[in-house]
C-alpha cells in the first residue's frame, strides 16, 4: 500500500489524539469528609497521632452525650470519625495547649449555660485537663474537670496562651465577663499552669492595648522571652524579670486582635542562631470606633508585616508586603517545609457576632474568602505570597472556625459559626459549619519519605539516628533535605497558639537507609513537650513522627 505524506501526518495526528494524555502534576485538593464534626469546631488541637479534640460553647450542637448536646468531641484522623467528649465547664472562646508531659489543658471560657442542660458550668475560670491517650481512637480517654479545686485565679474569656520553656503555660489576658465587641472589664493581666504564684502579674502592656486586644497574639522566643501583639502594639516580656521591652506599632494604623482580628505567627527557626522573625497578616485599619459607626462592609487589609526580633531587626521595624486579598479572621499555619498557610477569613468586617452596623445575618463579616495562599518565608520581598494551583473550599469559614496541619502532613480545616447558637437552613449566608475538610498538599498523592522509627523521647543537644525509606525519586544526590520539629498548636479565633517549626540539622546516609538529625540545644528554642518530626525532601513531606521533646517531666522542667 502507498501511502502520502498527508495520509501518513493524518494517521499520525489520529494516533495522538486517540493516546491518552500524560498524567498531570498533582495538586492541592479539599477533601470533603463524610462525617459532620457534630459540635462546631471553634477551637481545634491535635493530642496525639490520630486524634484531636475541637470545643464549641454550651448550646444546641447535633452531636449527643448523656442525653443532651455536647460541647466537646473527639475527631480521628484516619477514619474522620467524631466521638462526643462530656465536658463539664463552657469552653466556649478559650484557649488551651499542651503541657511539657504531653497532657492538654483548655483554659478559661464563658460563663453562660444553656436551656435544656442545667448542668453546665461557669467556664471563666474553668481548667479541662485531656491526659495523653494511648488509644489511637480515643477509647476510654476523658476529660477532667473539677471546677471548685482546680481552676484559674482570674476570670478569662477570650485569653490566650503557650507552652514557655520550662514546660508550663503562660496565661494572658481576656475579659471577665460576656463581652459584646470591645474588651470593657479586662483582665490585663498574665498567670501560669500550673499555678506558680498566689496573683496573677498585672500588665501595662494589656492595659495599653486596650479595648481591641482580646486573643493576645504571644510567641515564646528561643532565649525564653515572649513576644507579644494586642491590637496595634507590640512588647518583648521578660518572664524571669517581669519587664516589658516596647516594640513598635504595627504599620498604617492596622489592628490585629479580637474584634479587629488578623492572624500571626513565629516563622521557623533555624540553626544555629534561631534567630525569631514574625508575621502578621490582615486585620482592618481602623480606629476602635463605637461597632455602630463600623459596618460588615468595612474592607480588611492586605497588609502583611514581619520583624526580625534581634537589634538590628527591631531598629529597622515592621517590613510591610501584600496579600492577595483583604482579610480579616485569617490564620497562619506551617507546612512542615517551612512554607505559610494562609486560609479562612473574609475580605470585609469585624469579629462578633450582631453588633455593626448591618450585619449579615448575626455576623460582623461578609465576603469570606474561599481560595488559601501559601508564604514562601525565604523568598524575595513581594513574591513570597501566591495561591497559584490552590483550591476553592466552597465553604465560609468565617468567625469561630479552626484549622490545624496534622501528623498525616495535610490541614484538618472545620467550624465557621457567626450566630448565637445552632442556626441552619435556607437563606442563612454563614449558617453554623459542620462540614469538616481537609486541605490535602500535591505531597499527598505520591510516594512519599517514610521515618520508620523514633524514640519515644528526645534529649536536647543531641545527634539521633533513625531508619527511614525513600522513594526512587527522592533518592538523588543534591536532593533537598529538611527536619522540622513541630508543635503543632492550637487553633482559636485566628490564632494558632504554640504553633512552633524548628528545623533541625540532618544527613542521609549513603545507602538512604538512615536519617541524622540534632535536636534543638534546650527547652528555650523549642520548649519541651509533645513534638513532630517531620522529613521533607524537595517540598515532599514524610508522615509525622510523635514524640516527645525532653524528658517528659510534669511542668515546671528546665532542660
Amino acid at each position: 500500500m502507498k501511502w502520502s505524506l498527508f495520509s501518513f501526518l493524518s494517521l499520525l495526528t489520529s494516533f495522538a489524539a486517540a493516546a491518552p494524555s500524560a498524567p498531570s502534576a498533582p495538586g492541592w485538593r479539599f477533601d470533603l469528609k463524610a462525617e459532620r464534626s457534630g459540635i462546631v469546631a471553634l477551637e481545634s488541637i491535635v493530642v496525639s497521632p490520630t486524634l484531636a479534640i475541637f470545643f464549641d460553647r454550651a448550646s444546641d450542637d447535633p452531636l449527643q452525650i448523656n442525653n443532651h448536646s455536647a460541647w466537646g468531641a473527639l475527631w480521628n484522623l484516619e477514619t474522620s470519625t467524631v466521638t462526643p467528649l462530656n465536658v463539664l465547664t463552657n469552653s466556649f472562646c478559650a484557649s488551651g495547649a499542651l503541657l511539657s508531659n504531653g497532657t492538654m489543658a483548655s483554659l478559661g471560657g464563658d460563663p453562660r449555660g444553656f436551656p435544656g442542660n442545667p448542668d453546665i458550668e461557669n467556664g471563666l475560670q474553668g481548667l479541662r485537663i485531656f491526659e495523653p491517650c494511648a488509644s489511637p481512637t480515643g477509647e476510654g480517654c476523658t476529660l477532667f474537670e473539677d471546677p471548685q479545686t482546680l481552676h484559674l485565679l482570674e476570670s478569662r474569656w477570650y485569653p490566650s496562651s503557650i507552652r514557655i520553656f520550662d514546660g508550663s503555660l503562660l496565661i494572658v489576658g481576656g475579659t471577665h465577663v460576656n463581652e459584646n465587641f470591645y474588651n470593657l472589664h479586662p483582665a490585663n493581666s498574665f498567670e501560669f499552669f500550673p499555678r506558680k504564684e498566689d496573683t496573677p502579674r498585672p500588665s501595662a502592656f494589656l492595659e495599653r492595648s486596650l479595648p481591641a486586644n482580646l486573643f493576645p497574639r504571644i510567641f515564646a522566643l528561643p532565649d525564653g522571652k515572649v513576644f507579644m501583639v494586642a491590637n496595634n502594639q507590640s512588647i518583648i516580656y521578660d518572664i524571669e524579670a517581669n519587664t516589658e521591652r516596647i516594640l513598635p506599632d504595627i504599620p498604617n494604623n492596622v489592628r490585629v486582635t479580637n474584634p479587629i482580628d488578623g492572624s500571626a505567627i513565629l516563622l521557623p527557626l533555624s540553626p544555629p542562631d534561631f534567630i525569631p522573625e514574625v508575621l502578621v497578616c490582615g486585620g482592618t485599619s481602623t480606629d476602635p470606633l463605637d461597632p455602630l459607626q463600623l459596618s460588615s462592609q468595612t474592607p480588611a487589609t492586605t497588609q502583611c508585616s514581619r520583624i526580625t526580633l534581634t537589634e538590628e531587626g527591631i531598629a529597622k521595624g515592621w517590613v510591610v508586603e501584600h496579600m492577595l486579598e483583604p482579610r480579616t479572621m485569617p490564620e497562619l499555619v506551617h507546612l512542615p517545609n517551612g512554607q505559610i498557610l494562609i486560609t479562612n477569613g473574609a475580605r470585609s468586617g469585624f469579629a462578633a457576632l450582631h453588633q455593626v452596623s448591618d450585619p449579615i445575618g448575626n455576623s460582623n463579616a461578609d465576603h469570606a474568602v474561599l481560595t488559601p495562599s501559601l508564604y514562601t518565608p525565604d523568598a524575595p520581598l513581594g513574591q513570597r505570597i501566591s495561591n497559584e494551583g490552590m483550591p476553592s473550599s466552597g465553604i465560609a469559614r468565617v468567625y469561630h472556625s479552626s484549622v490545624t496541619l496534622t501528623p498525616q502532613g495535610n490541614f484538618l480545616i472545620a467550624g465557621s459559626n457567626p450566630n448565637g447558637n445552632t442556626t441552619v437552613g435556607p437563606g442563612i449566608k454563614f449558617p453554623s459549619e459542620f462540614r469538616v475538610q481537609t486541605l490535602d498538599p500535591p505531597f499527598m498523592f505520591v510516594e512519599r519519605p517514610k521515618i520508620l522509627n523514633t524514640p519515644a523521647k528526645l534529649a536536647f543537644g543531641k545527634k539521633v539516628t533513625v531508619p527511614i525509606s525513600l522513594p526512587n525519586t527522592l533518592a538523588h544526590l543534591g536532593a533537598k533535605v529538611q527536619v522540622s520539629l513541630m508543635d503543632l498548636g492550637f487553633s482559636s479565633h485566628a490564632f494558632h497558639s504554640s504553633a512552633r517549626l524548628v528545623f533541625m540539622d540532618a544527613t542521609i546516609s549513603g545507602d538512604r537507609k538512615s536519617l541524622t538529625f540534632t535536636t534543638p540545644p534546650n527547652g528555650r528554642v523549642f520548649p519541651p513537650g509533645p513534638a513532630t518530626v517531620f522529613l521533607t525532601i524537595d517540598d515532599v513531606s514524610s508522615e509525622g513522627a510523635w514524640v516527645m521533646m525532653g524528658s517528659g517531666r510534669s511542668p515546671p522542667t528546665l532542660e
